[in-house]
Parts: C-alpha cells; structure tokens; sequence
C-alpha cells in the first residue's frame, strides 16, 4: 500500500535527475540577442517605468499573479516536529509541485531561518512584494497564530497558514455533509475535538461561524478537557472552555453526535464509538495512524459515518482538495486577503460537489462501478476534474461580494473556461490510471525477473499495491539480488521455466501452443520446447489465467518480444493487427501517438484500422479522441504514396465512423496549432478543436517522432500500449528507467481489468 514507502526508494525519488522536486523555466523567447534585450536591458526599463507610475501594473507585466511563496521555518514539520528550515525544504518543495499541479500556480519555497515572531514576520513582509500569495507551513502553535494574524493584517495580499485553515476548510465540509446524511442540525449536535493545535481550532471556528454553539464543543489538549476551571489556557483555547468539566475523553464521548481527532493515533476504543449517540459522525483524522482505525470503527457501529486522512478508505479529509483551489480564485481575482467569507465559499463549495452526479471519469478513476452521495462518499475525491472549476470560482466570487477583490471578474463563463484549461497542465490521466490500477491489482508476470531494474519496479508495485508480481528467471540468481539489494520481496512467486520443477508446466503450455501453431509449420517437440523461453511461458500464464498480465522487453528488441503475444495470445475478436501507442505528459495534457512500434506501412484500411484502436483506448480512458492523420500533405496540397494512403485512410474513417473526431492528410504543425489550422483550412472537422491524438503514416515516423519528443523535449512517455490483444501483454522500451517500468506496470493492470470478466481484485 501507499504507506509503505522505503527509506531508500524516498531518498531516491528525491534525488535522482535534477535535485529536488521544482525548477524554473523562463516563459518568453531567449534564442536570439532581441529576446534577451527585452527581456533584461534595455527592454526591462519600459515595464520598470510603466509600474513605478503605477504599481498595480506589476500584476500586468511580471508574474507576481500566479506566484505563491510556500513559507515555513521548520519549526512543526509533518509530524516530525521541530527539525529546523533546510529540514523542511522537501515539504515546502512538495508543496509547491501540489500548486502547479493541482491548479497551475507557481510556487517558491522559502525556509526562513527565524523561530522569533517578529523577525519572522519581518522577514516575509520584507520579500511580500515578489508574490502574490502566502502559504504559510508547518510553523508550531501558538507561534503560527502571531504569525499568520500579523501577516494578515500587514500585507495586502492573500496569507493562509493551510496547517490550520485547509483542514478547517475540508473537515467542515465533510461535517455538513454527514449532518445532513444523519438528519442532524449543526446547532444542536455536541462535538468532541482531541487536539486544541491550529487545525483544531480553525476547525472549531468555521462551525461555528456556521452556527454551532462554543459550549457544545469538548476539546481537550495535551493537559485534558478544556473548561473554565484552567488557568493556563491562552485566549485561543479559551474561547472553547466550557462551564462542565469531563474528567476523561472517555466521559466526553457519552452521547456525544461527532467526533474530530487531531492528536494522535490509536487513542479512541470500540466501547467509546458505541458511547456516542445515533448516528456518530467519527473523523479521526491524525496521520499516518488515525484516532480509530477505519476497520474498526465500521465494526462498532453499523450506522457510523466516519472519515479519516488516509486515501485507502472512503472519506478522505486531505488538504489537496482545498489550498490550490482556494489560492486559485484568490489570485484571480487579485484579492487583498483570505477572508472566512472565501472560506466557507470553499466549504460550502466543497459539500455541495459532493451532493452533484459523480462524473464518469472519476468513477473511472477509483475503478468504482457506482459512487453517490451518502455515508462513503461525503467529500469529492481528489481527482476530480470539477475542483478547479467549483472551488476557484466559490471563492473568487466570495472575494467580489465581501469588497476584497481587487480585479473583479467579469465574465464568469469565461473564468470558468480559462480554469477548465488549466487543467490540462496537471497530469491527471496517470494518476487516474495509478488509482484505477491500485483499487483492483493484478497478477503480472515480470518475465526478466532477474534485472535489477524489474525487481526495483516489481518492489515498487507491489508495495503500492497495483501488482502481486510473478517472476520468471532463476530462482538462485533473482533470490541473491533480492538480499544484495534489501528488497521486500522474500514472499514473491518464482518461476524459473527452464528447471524440471516446470517441465509439467512445459508440456502443458506447449500442448497449447502447439493446437494453435500446428497448421503454421510447429511441432509439438518445437512447442515444448519453446516454453523454456520465459516470454512464451510467460505469455502462457496470461493466456491459461494463471497470471494476468505480462510485462517484458528489457533486454530484447521489440520483435523478438512481441512475437510470443502474436502466437500466444493473439489478436481480441474483430481486430486484423495489433498497434503500438506512446502517451507523451505534455504541459497541455496528454497527447496519443500511434503506430509507433509495431505495423511498418499499413495500407489505407489498416491505417483506418489502427485509428480507431486509438480512439477505443483513448475513449476507454475517459477522454475524447480527436484525432489527426498525419503526412507531410495538407489536404491533397503535395502528391506522393504516403499523402494519398492518408486520404484514403481518412475516407474509409468518414464513411465508416461518422462519429470519430478525425481529420487528415495533415501535416504535424497544423494539426497541434488549431489558429493555423482555421485561417489556411476552415473547413477542416478539428477546426477550434484541440487535436489530442496523432496517427502516423508508418513506423518509420512513428517511432522517430515519439524518441524525439522524448529525448528533446524532455516530457514523460508512457508506453509503448500495446492495443489490440485479447490479454494484458506489454512491452518495454529497452534499458527503461524504474520509473517506467512502473508505469507500465500500471497500465497493464488496467488493461488486464478491462478484458476481464470481473473487477474483483486478483488473490496472490
């Protein structure tokens, strides 16, 4: 599971490539002297002029709009504590991947070396002018409260400390949900809070900005129940001292309606959930391990509506769905502060997109046949393309309508456009694929078993639970490299097929093979033979059901690799040839290449054939093909075989599939560049629409073009998916990273859950 993340794979992670996890690119013109002209000296001096007159003009011509500075001192990092600034930089780092991917804002990570209140203060109002929003993180209570209010009231554009408000913010959310699920009324419920840090206490605030009473909440910190008869309670904790005393957190969960852990795990039994009153609303939501496990919980009580931080169980409060969504509509509409009118603009946002249908794509997703409103489902899920749009425009216009903005927005459809394009910067598409693959794992037969690459990536598989993995290979040499490298990976299936333990296997699988290859010159003895190769084994284990997937291709050329799927397994009904498609993670969203590995000149109808093997899988992601043929013609513009075969091609598609978004002979330029494509071809079917997938005219420029995008530009590739097999069997690029092995991975476990008969996990 996501839990069992290693040491070394952590350490890994962030060190390999590029150190760390941001960098910055410039994004303006810097190939020749002009640009470099203007974009420093002489050129700069214009702007500089421009925004000295008039200092909102700053907004205008540099990016302070879409810069957030992710601010701690290290001083309450994760759970870990006080561990110092450069200890912290990971977080902060990380943190500012979430905004650029989540809601395409660029962040900096800035660890101040100040533990004092007012040298801190001093030191972030000092810098304030680079950006345009604060997040402030990990900073320790109560110092984080001095911090925030003096920002607030010092600066004049947004500050959060998302500790403490993005909590609030998504478990306030989830509470009006549940209420209303239990016929609750906010203002009658008593509540029970286990923690009194920042998070505790702006939740205890937004409820009761939304009506709950201060003297129905029970909050007890590390010293017990806070009631009049402290004397060492601050201000803050005050306010939620209550004029009756519980002894013990035990007593206060006595009839009690809701529970909100924020402390520390395990600290809540069985006995005090069957204490509370009907319906219990339980969030125990400490990290990694909760008040109360999710398990547990649900076995005390049938009619429990209960939450947690964690993503393996429903109702996950995690602060993703909250913070670059907030900072989104802040900055957009350039407002002066983050005011508790744009908080519960989000909360209220929040609840009621849980309240909505849940799209397809999500279900999709979380490998869910059905997800509504109701006890497992209080608060969105973290993937859901619907955030940005929702959350962003909730608190932007809670922004106009409280007089903080200072760029109202006009247009809101409009807004809501340039927001839903926004989202094609974050790589959604694999991480749908990762949790579809991790809700519903699958056996996958890792055929070079004994590469130290694979049984990185099978480890890595495994402990996300996307995989049981099967290895094939000696078992001497795969057990050695498994204790040289101190891999978690003592229980896993062995095979290898060349020893006499298989040869009942051998026999069978070539039994198999040998019906299906009989009539095209094979031999039973050549049969059996052949199954001491480990990819037709291998491809044997998927085809008898004895695993579900094959991944392979490490070490061999592609021929040699796909060879045994062609024989083995063959094509699903209805398909004529199998093809090869490569997903490239650009920043504008994914785009689909193909062939790209298998078919080196398909004719017109294997062409038209292949295009709509594409537009199946891309639509089987949950994203709409549209879909460019490509050549070096446009539209009949040069003669020539290959111009010619893509008309044809694009015919067979019109007339055949009216449905299809496609278009062609194209050339590549004019199809990804849609302003060319609608003054020189108006009548064009992908005018004013974003083409998506790419089909190549053959092999040849296939391949070259996806190793180009790749080594050049340097963008993710995912692939080569092999598209049209009746099993889950996938090949790797030769001499692949980890990484892609890993994603690999991933896709074949969806694939394989496509062509099965049932979405149940597989059982090692």
């Amino acid at each position: 599971m996501l839990d069992k993340i290693r040491k070394k794979e952590a350490l890994d992670y962030h060190e390999m490539g590029r150190r760390g996890k941001l960098e910055i690119i410039p994004s303006k013109p810097y190939s020749t002297q002009k640009d470099l002209a203007l974009a420093y000296s002489p050129g700069v001096a214009e702007p500089v002029l421009a925004i000295a007159q008039n200092p909102e003009d700053v907004y205008r011509y540099t990016a302070k709009g879409n810069l957030v500075a992710v601010i701690s001192n290290g001083t309450a990092i994760l759970g870990l504590g006080n561990l110092g600034p450069e200890a912290s930089k990971p977080v902060m780092e990380g943190k500012g991947m979430l905004f650029k991917i989540f809601a395409d804002i660029d962040a900096i990570d800035i660890e101040v070396d100040a533990t004092d209140v007012e040298e801190f203060v001093r030191t972030v109002r000092n810098i304030s002018p680079t950006f345009g929003g604060i997040n402030l993180e990990d900073l320790k209570a109560p110092e984080a409260f001095s911090i925030e209010e003096r920002l607030k009231a010092e600066l004049d554009i947004p500050v959060m400390h998302d500790d403490q408000h993005g909590t609030a913010i998504i478990a306030t959310a989830a509470l009006l949900n549940a209420l209303e699920i239990a016929g609750k009324d906010i203002r009658n419920i008593r509540i029970v809070v286990s923690g009194a840090g920042a998070a505790a206490l702006s939740c205890a605030h937004l409820m009761v900005a939304l009506g709950l009473e201060p003297s129905r909440i029970a909050m007890f910190d590390s010293k017990g129940h806070l009631h009049l008869g402290r004397k060492d309670l601050d201000v803050r904790k005050a306010r939620y001292a209550t004029e009756r005393e519980y002894v013990s957190l035990e007593e206060a969960f006595i009839g009690a309606d809701v529970f909100l852990g924020l402390s520390q795990g395990n600290i809540v039994s069985c006995d005090m959930v069957r204490s509370m009153a009907e319906d219990p609303i339980v969030f125990a939501l400490a990290n990694p391990d909760p008040e109360i496990g999710y398990p547990e919980a649900v076995g005390c009580r049938t009619d429990i509506i209960m939450a947690t931080g964690r993503s393996d169980y429903p109702n996950q409060v995690n602060n993703v769905l909250g913070f670059p969504f907030i900072f989104r509509g802040a900055l957009d509409s350039r407002a002066s502060q983050i005011n508790d009118a744009m908080k519960l603009a989000a909360v209220r946002a929040l609840a009621d997109l849980a309240r909505q249908p849940v799209p397809e794509e999500v279900m999709e997703a979380y490998n869910l046949k059905s997800l509504s409103f109701g006890r497992d489902y209080i608060i969105p899920k973290p993937l859901d393309p619907r955030l940005i749009t929702e959350v962003s425009m909730a608190v932007a216009r809670a922004a106009v309508e409280s007089g903080v903005a200072r760029q109202p927005i006009a247009d809101w459809d409009a807004y809501r456009a340039e927001l839903q394009k926004r989202m094609g910067r974050d790589s959604v598409l694999s991480r749908s694929i990762a949790e579809r693959a991790r809700k519903s794992p699958r056996r996958v037969v890792f055929a070079e078993g004994d590469h130290i690459k694979v049984l990185k990536a099978a480890e890595a598989a495994r402990d996300e639970g996307i995989a049981i993995p099967i290895l094939l290979g000696p078992e001497d040499r795969i057990r050695k490299l498994i204790a040289d490298l101190e891999l978690g990976l003592e229980e896993v299936e062995i095979i290898d097929p060349r020893s006499e333990e298989h040869a009942d296997s051998r026999d069978a699988f070539g039994r198999i093979l040998f019906e299906k290859r009989m009539r095209k010159g094979m031999t039973l003895v050549e049969a059996v033979k052949t199954m001491r190769e480990r990819n037709y084994f291998g491809a044997m284990m998927v085809e008898t059901g004895r695993a579900d997937a094959l991944i392979s291709g490490m070490t061999r050329n592609y021929g040699r690799v796909i060879r045994p799927a062609l024989e083995v397994i063959g094509p699903a009904d209805g398909v004529n040839r199998v093809c090869g498609m490569y997903i490239v993670q650009t920043p504008q969203g994914p785009l689909f290449l193909a062939d790209t590995t298998v078919n080196q000149d398909p004719g017109p109808e294997e062409l038209a054939g292949i295009a709509l093997l594409v537009a199946e899988a891309v639509s089987r992601m949950k994203i709409v093909p549209r879909m460019a043929l490509l050549s070096y013609s446009n539209f009949g513009s040069a003669r020539g075989k290959d111009a010619q075969k893509v008309s044809h091609a694009v015919e067979i598609l019109h007339r055949n599939h009216p449905h299809l978004i496609v278009d062609g002979e194209l050339q590549a330029n004019f199809a990804l560049n849609p302003e060319m494509l609608k003054s020189n071809f108006p009548f064009s079917r992908l005018v004013d629409m974003k083409v998506n997938t790419l089909i190549f005219p053959n092999l040849a420029a296939g391949n070259i073009a996806y190793k180009l995008i790749q080594e050049i530009a340097g963008m993710e590739v995912i692939g080569p998916v092999l598209l049209g097999l009746r099993k889950s069997y996938h090949i790797l690029q030769m001499d692949c990273s980890v990484r892609e092995i890993i994603n690999m991975t991933r896709i074949a476990v969806v694939d394989a859950q496509l062509k099965s008969d049932t979405l149940e996990p597989a059982r090692p």
